[in-house]
């Protein structure tokens, strides 16, 4: 096949508030529709990928025609459609698990994949599924893909974002597949050099520490401002290393291959602080780095190794608890959004839901982008593209995207709040219940 020269297609499949679709668009990918049916992360999405069509319902609503018409692409080629369906939802009673209602999101996937006519899919989805009875349920996906005219890389490969350039332990199942036919992506090599630490760019020997990744930002702590909002203007950064200075759009290749943002890099951003009570600063102080902290169960990350798994917290339908995060290795203080959003891969431009729980879950849920961006890149290679820089910048959305709670997010996009969603409202009266909360709950989390 010759080259080709234009930039893919991609549709992401329950979205999140993007990290899958900046991966995908940073390897070269136009992200052309985002289908996701929780209002918050819709308006995330929105704000950051202004190009991309939001359509906030769930997949069981829509079907490839809805999809087209709606991201108006009419009959172009749809090259590659990526998600993974949450994974709370699994079961795996019967004979046929595919055919249990509760697995009906993963057999959507399915559907749209070949309603749309997509050339390949990337399945993302938790370690879990390739381990014991799970098995099963990869079996019967692989066969449905099969019976849909779509050959899958088998065996399929469990993936640790920390091999790909990302300062944490993070474990994804990836499933590629394609048009019977059509040549295979192959999995990415992880980028490790022999000390065993990502390699993130040519000539730096080693990839990102936690210090590294977080080092340079200003202490959230220090901005009386930060106790009632999430951003402030500031220039007080430290010395960048190579990866928080291609996070902060300071490096040649800072954008890869996807659109430059306007942005005000003098605004430090999703950095609401967290009001810890002097016990817990003294307990948070007295942990030893890379150690979790004995009564809330907080790890507090190594200055010179990497984050444990961020983790999204419980939904509504399990009382909406926030999950951990992690200690700051210098400060008595858990880890700012935005801090989490380095720690994940995300780049300063990019931002989140004003709230700690909303931001946090967003990142949570997220595929770290450079892992996604590793992925995709082997979709474009298979596919016989050619990777090249957009010309022209992208204004970012209207801010107030980012402060919508629950409902008014539904209202801006005219849906109803979907079942098992809630607001959780910032402010101080709720701060001393969310750590309260936070130490009562430990280091429990959901998929």
């Amino acid at each position: 096949m010759s080259e080709q020269h234009s930039r893919p297609i991609g549709i992401d499949l329950f979205a999140g508030a993007g990290g899958m679709s900046l991966g995908f668009e940073r390897a070269g990918f136009d992200v052309k529709a985002a289908v996701e049916i929780d209002p918050v992360h819709c308006a995330a999405h929105k704000f950051n990928f202004p190009q991309t069509t939001v359509i906030p319902h769930s997949v069981e609503a829509l079907t490839g025609a809805d999809i087209r018409k709606v991201a108006r692409i009419g009959k172009a080629t749809v090259d590659c459609v990526f998600g993974g369906a949450p994974c709370q939802g699994f079961s795996l009673i019967g004979q046929r698990v595919l055919d249990d209602p509760r697995n009906g999101l993963v057999r959507d996937f399915v559907r749209l994949v070949a309603e749309l006519d997509a050339t390949s899919f990337v399945f993302e989805n938790v370690k879990g599924l390739t381990l014991g009875k799970h098995r099963k349920f990869l079996y019967e996906l692989v066969e449905a893909f099969e019976v849909a005219g779509y050959e899958t890389r088998t065996p399929w490969k469990v993936l640790n974002a920390g091999h790909y350039g990302v300062p944490q332990s993070r474990e994804r199942l990836i499933l590629f597949g394609v048009k019977k036919g059509r040549t295979l992506p192959n999995y990415p090599a992880p980028m490790t050099n022999m000390a065993g630490r990502p390699e993130l760019f040519p000539g730096v020997p080693f990839g990102p520490s936690s210090a590294e990744a977080i080092g340079d930002l200003p202490d959230a702590d220090t901005f009386a401002t930060l106790a009632k909002t999430d951003a402030v203007r500031t220039v007080k950064y430290s010395q960048a290393s190579p990866y928080a200075a291609a996070l902060r759009g300071l490096t040649n290749d800072a954008w890869a291959y996807g659109y430059v943002r306007e942005y005000d890099p003098g605004v430090l951003t999703s950095s609401a602080r967290t009001a810890h009570t002097a016990i817990s600063k003294r307990r948070f102080s007295e942990t030893e780095a890379g150690k979790v902290e004995p009564i809330s169960r907080f790890f507090r990350l190594p200055p010179e190794g990497v984050s444990n798994t961020l983790r999204a917290g419980t939904d509504g339908a399990r009382g909406a608890f926030t999950s951990p995060r992690p200690i700051h290795y210098r400060h008595a203080r858990c880890v700012t959004v935005r801090e989490m959003a380095r720690l994940h891969g995300f780049p300063d431009w990019f931002r989140f839901h004003s709230t700690k729980w909303h931001g946090a879950r967003q990142i949570g849920n997220a595929v770290p982008p450079p892992l996604a961006e590793a992925i995709a890149t082997q979709v474009v290679h298979a596919l016989n593209y050619v990777q090249a820089r957009p010309e022209g910048t992208v204004s970012l959305g209207d801010p107030a995207l980012l402060y919508y709670d629950m409902t008014e997010a539904a209202e801006h996009f005219n849906v109803a709040v979907p079942p098992s969603r809630r607001d959780r409202k910032s402010g101080a009266k709720k701060r001393k219940q969310e750590e309260i909360e936070a130490i009562r709950l430990g280091a429990g989390a959901g998929g």
